[in-house]
């Protein structure tokens, strides 16, 4: 922050360069006014400013009205407003002065409160006329580590924020001493990383770091440590790489398996990068052109040890080189760079990018997912799956655009965060194979039944036709929406995830583990909970959350493609044998059995309905989308029936769970006077995040009752 303006004195405290010209100021004793920022809302700085903290400035309100002297006999005025401002008062009156109009909007720094100051505290300056001075002070504040003053308090805020991004967060006025260093180590999977203290805030810091997204790491270096060991080396990107943490994880873990480039446009991200680079004894080849070529650690050198650092535009740096694996986590949406991923990607390479503009893919705002990704898409009890879908689409569209086609490897839609990792093949057949696979969704809104729309340009005369239900003949208007364009193909390849789940135990990545089994059971959509990564031969077991995982002694030879660059003949066949492993494809998208639970009913336990589904003959899994989604092949009313048949009226909840006869065969009034007692008025669909009344199932119990959603 250019405009920060500090005194280099005896003590030392703040590291900031004053230009030369300001320093013969000095000397001459001439007080120069150096305007700070472009914002027209922060004020110029006084040169003499006193050494000692401003009196707005103290660590607590009682400090405060010690300045003010309050006497209960006695009028006082308040010290920091004009008497023309506020006048003197007795002592209950100035306490709550003081508390609501200066110590509850203050800033907060260390300890200490900046008040906002009503006195005249800033250079005079002349108006318009030029021989009148200003009288009038508005409200501002003084920051504590400079001697700035500044309307605004988000500008404090963030001119605050400036400081600690630089390092400067001691304080001339504070006569406690600060800590000698604002950096913090954070370690993570035998990786040491500096982070400023306030890297939790993207908007805020050149370095972000979320400790939260640990897990996305994990799944990112799995699938790389996949990929490295179909052909070596391999040359990985981290375009965005902030503190550098996920690069230096690939390195320091990999070693020659791998050439790491992390990149970033931010120079002092940059210059961090660097310094953990060091702090883990990895040697940096730079690709910048800088006037002080000290800096420049191991250029021109090749080993394991060394990471490439550049400074550059994401965009820029994917157009210049080629790269088997690149990784994009950009702040939001990462749709601005797909085009440049896919200039230059290598064929058979992997991109991964991780999609944190969450509002928008969750279907929360809407009109950005349209203006984003030019898809359409409503909040659904799947909305997570429509995100990874929607985030597909786009990269299938990017992709088809030069000529390579996509098959994903993994999707992952959670809390935070949506990953999407795919192979890029090239040639325009697999571009049109992809591009064929985006698709429009038929959604009814009344059951949120749900049926992508048939392959053909002719248009259908009744599209409601295809789905499922017939919502559109029960009930009044137009009951369906059409939802995307989405991914219409499979979202996991069960082969992939097997040597993921390999790597995640190879290296002890305890978080990415209990996911990936998880995933293997959706791709594979089973519940069975013992499952082995390899065929019969010299295993070794291990058990962990209950499931068991077979792993070899000895390397999988039939994935491993020794040597930097085989032919494209050996390559395509590795992706050819890694395709054959997943027999079908696991069902689109999942139901909850919460949203579809009948009021008044109790329903069964999600692992015995799973057991139920399946013995009903049905395809079935957990879904890590939805903790309570389930994800099936079987129609939703099948799904329904069969949630019907075993559910308990909630009067008789205390016997063992067991079938009950289905709503055809109930007598109302005689079996279930529970369920006889449901109003009009209680068949809304309601949903209250435990049950929710769907309109075909009270149609089908209940001819005579209307349901609205």
């Amino acid at each position: 922050d250019g405009g920060v303006v500090s005194e280099k004195g005896k003590s030392n405290s703040l590291d900031v360069k004053i230009p030369k010209s300001e320093m013969e100021a000095e000397e001459k004793g001439v007080e120069e006014e150096r305007p700070r920022e472009s914002d027209s809302n922060i004020l110029d700085v006084s040169s003499d400013y006193p050494r000692d903290k401003h009196i707005s400035i103290q660590r607590h309100l009682a400090d405060l009205e010690k300045l003010a002297d309050l006497r209960e006999d006695e009028k006082k005025p308040c010290p920091l407003c004009p008497e023309e401002k506020f006048k003197a008062c007795y002592s209950h009156k100035l306490h709550r002065h003081l508390q609501n109009l200066h110590w509850k909007v203050s800033v907060e720094f260390e300890g200490y409160r900046m008040c906002i100051c009503h006195l005249s505290c800033r250079p005079v300056k002349p108006n318009l006329v030029g021989d009148q001075t200003l009288s009038k002070m508005g409200a501002h504040y003084h920051c504590i580590i400079c001697s700035a003053t500044i309307i605004r308090r988000t500008d404090m805020i963030g001119h605050i924020n400036r400081h600690v991004n630089k390092g400067e967060t001691e304080s001339r006025f504070i006569t406690v001493r600060a800590p000698k260093s604002s950096y913090e180590v954070v370690k993570e999977s035998a990786t040491d990383v500096q982070v400023l203290p306030n890297h939790s805030t993207p908007q805020k810091t050149d370095s972000y770091f979320n400790p939260k997204m640990k897990l996305n790491r994990q799944l990112i270096f799995c699938a790389l440590a996949v990929l490295a060991g179909e052909r070596k080396p391999i040359e990985c990107l981290d375009a965005f790489g902030a503190t550098g943490i996920m690069g230096l994880q690939w390195a320091k873990h990999l070693r020659s398996s791998v050439k790491v480039t992390i990149n970033d446009c931010n120079e002092n991200s940059v210059t961090m990068i660097k310094e953990n680079c060091h702090l883990n004894k990895m040697k940096v080849k730079l690709n910048i052109k800088e006037e002080d070529n000290d800096e420049t650690v191991g250029n021109g050198e090749e080993n394991s040890d060394t990471i490439e650092v550049t400074k550059m535009d994401a965009n820029v740096i994917m157009h210049l080189r080629s790269f088997d694996f690149i990784h994009l986590d950009p702040f939001g949406t990462s749709v601005n760079y797909l085009d440049s991923a896919f200039r230059n990607v290598r064929n058979l390479g992997i991109v991964s990018l991780t999609s944190t503009d969450i509002s928008s893919l969750y279907a929360k705002a809407q009109h950005v997912a349209l203006r984003h990704y030019g898809c359409n898409i409503v909040r659904t009890e799947y909305y997570k799956e429509l995100a990874a879908r929607t985030v597909i689409a786009a990269v299938t569209r990017a992709a088809a655009r030069y000529n390579k086609g996509i098959e994903v490897l993994l999707a992952v839609a959670l809390e935070h965060f949506v990953l999407v990792v795919v192979r890029v093949l090239r040639g325009p057949t697999p571009a049109d194979n992809s591009a064929k696979k985006v698709r429009y969704l038929i959604h009814c809104q009344w059951c949120e039944e749900r049926v992508f729309q048939k392959e053909g340009n002719m248009v259908e005369e009744n599209p409601y036709q295809q789905l499922p239900c017939d919502c559109h003949g029960s009930m009044p208007g137009r009951t369906a929406v059409f939802l995307g364009p989405l991914w219409s193909g499979a979202l996991f390849n069960t082969g992939f995830l097997r040597r993921m789940l390999l790597e995640a135990v190879k290296y002890g990545l305890d978080e990415a583990q209990p996911l990936l089994k998880t995933l293997l059971c959706e791709a594979e959509c089973t519940t069975l909970k013992h499952f082995s990564t390899h065929g019969p031969g010299d295993e070794n077991k291990q058990e962990e959350c209950g499931v068991y995982i077979k792993t070899a002694n000895t390397p999988a030879e039939s994935y491993l493609v020794h040597g930097k660059r085989k032919s494209e003949e050996v390559l395509r066949g590795v992706a050819k044998r890694q395709r054959a492993e997943h027999s079908a494809e696991h069902p689109p998208f999942y139901y909850n059995i919460h949203r579809h639970s009948i009021k008044g009913m109790n329903m069964p336990k999600l692992n015995k309905f799973l057991n139920y589904l399946s013995e009903a003959g049905y395809r079935v899994s957990r879904t890590h989308f939805d903790p309570m989604g389930v994800r099936t092949n079987a129609p939703l009313a099948q799904f329904k029936t069969v949630l019907m048949k075993y559910s308990t009226p909630t009067y008789v909840g205390a016997q063992a769970e067991g079938p009950v006869h289905l709503p055809g065969e109930i007598q109302v009034g005689e079996e279930v006077p529970a369920a006889a007692e449901i109003k009009v008025e209680d068949t809304e669909l309601a949903v209250d995040g435990k049950s929710g009344v769907t309109a075909a199932m009270l149609t089908q119990s209940y001819p005579t009752h209307c349901a609205a959603d």
